[in-house]
């Protein structure tokens, strides 16, 4: 499980689990490419990535 951007934006495949962490959490959300991730609204890596990335 990784929570670093950087490593997160240069990763070949994400899988992205969530929403959230513990029960609320275990839901495959999206896998792909980094970029296609942007695109995924529900997925709170996706919008922070977004951020970091300043593409918002």
């Amino acid at each position: 499980m990784e929570h670093n951007l950087t490593i997160i934006s240069q990763a070949d495949w994400i899988i992205d689990m969530g929403p959230r962490g513990g029960s609320l959490g275990g839901k495959v959300l999206f896998q792909g490419y980094p970029a296609d991730l942007l695109k995924t609204k529900e997925s709170f890596t996706g919008t922070h990535l977004k951020k970091y990335l300043h593409l918002e």
